[in-house]
């Protein structure tokens, strides 16, 4: 069962935002809202950029350091569902989260094996390497 069962992209419902610049540079944040029991919450993701690495890179860098940073927080968010056995469903703007399903088959453990007959005891005076 897929972990994420939306009828758009995951980065489709992402909301982004930027703090006030600072003499050092520039602070970004993502943020995926979504609906567990009927109540509002969200995962975010915060990035950053220097000003001079700014200057460097230009708008083209700039435009592929926003895109890495959405793949970053995707990536993050389909771990975190499969870690936790959670999913995103839903039709409306904000996804909701419910819990994966359990499989029905659960995996039985082998027997133990019998200890064998030729097991040598070990003298425990003996050390393994002297």
């Amino acid at each position: 069962m897929p972990h994420v069962e939306l009828p758009r992209a995951l980065e489709d419902y992402f909301a982004h935002a930027e703090t006030s610049a600072t003499a050092d540079g520039r602070r970004f944040s993502i943020t995926l809202p979504y609906l567990q029991d009927n109540k509002l919450d969200r995962m975010q993701w915060w990035w950053n950029i220097g000003n001079v690495q700014l200057q460097l890179i230009g708008d083209d860098g700039f435009a592929a350091q926003r895109q890495q940073a959405i793949d970053k927080f995707r990536r993050h968010i389909e771990r975190w569902l499969y870690n936790n056995r959670q999913q995103l469903f839903g039709d409306g703007p904000i996804p909701q989260l419910r819990a994966v399903p359990q499989e029905a088959a659960v995996a039985v453990a082998p027997a133990a094996e019998p200890p064998s007959s030729n097991v040598l005891p070990w003298k425990r005076e003996r050390v393994a390497n002297g």
